[in-house]
């Protein structure tokens, strides 16, 4: 399914947030993830399906000091 993750066009197997996230070897528990300009709750990532022309927002969350 095509995508618009971070402003980049691809081309993904993945057909919920979870499974992009694993697709992309990101971490759940520290990526907060945009759908369609909407925060998709952590604790639906499983369930939230992805849908063709989607537009993504992933941002990692870093810690440190």
């Amino acid at each position: 399914m095509k995508l618009t993750i971070n402003g980049e066009y691809r081309e993904v197997a993945a057909n919920t947030v979870l499974g992009l996230l694993e697709e992309l070897g990101l971490h759940p528990q520290g990526t907060v993830v945009e759908r369609n300009h909407e925060i998709v709750d952590r604790g639906a990532y499983r369930e939230t399906r992805l849908a063709e022309g989607d537009v993504l927002e992933l941002v990692r969350l870093v810690g440190g000091g």
